[in-house]
């Protein structure tokens, strides 16, 4: 198991909410210390105190484990941002109702989201314009989706 998995490991063991889930683990490869950005997300959001008591608990077993010991680092523990992709079924399912920018195999599609099952999306897309603009349903499978993101709104 390389370091990496190890860490996602680490991470997962340590997310005792059973809302709460990785999504992703980063360790970049600046000069200096390394960064370890540890991304996690959950059903009904995460919380500042949340994030906080994960990266000591992290911390502490990577600390005791010795598995960054030759290197120095900074540990950031994080929900995704809006530049961070969706990637699970389960990210979808908390921005229903909102706008969506996914990037497919041979083109690039924007609207709201409508619905999420088990292997699909529906997207709401705006045809037309003026006065004749007609609202499609688009449904998307989950192996279509190259990237998707949501798009922040300031209405």
């Amino acid at each position: 198991m390389d370091l990496l998995d190890q860490i996602k490991s680490i991470a997962a063991s340590k997310l005792t909410d059973p809302s709460h889930f990785l999504v992703d683990v980063i360790l970049s490869a600046r000069k200096g210390p390394k960064k370890l950005l540890i991304v996690i997300d959950g059903d009904q959001g995460v919380t500042i105190d949340d994030c906080g008591n994960i990266s000591r608990d992290i911390a502490k077993v990577l600390d005791e484990s010795d598995l960054m010991a030759d290197e120095n680092y900074l540990l950031e523990v994080s929900t995704p941002g809006v530049d961070h992709p969706l990637k699970f079924p389960r990210q979808y399912k908390k921005h229903i109702g909102r706008r969506l920018k996914v990037k497919l195999t041979d083109k690039t599609i924007e609207g709201k989201l409508i619905d999420v099952k088990d292997n699909s999306i529906t997207i709401g897309q705006e045809v037309g314009a003026g006065k004749k603009i007609e609202v499609t349903n688009l449904d998307l499978t989950f192996s279509e989706i190259e990237k998707a993101f949501v798009l922040v709104s300031f209405k």
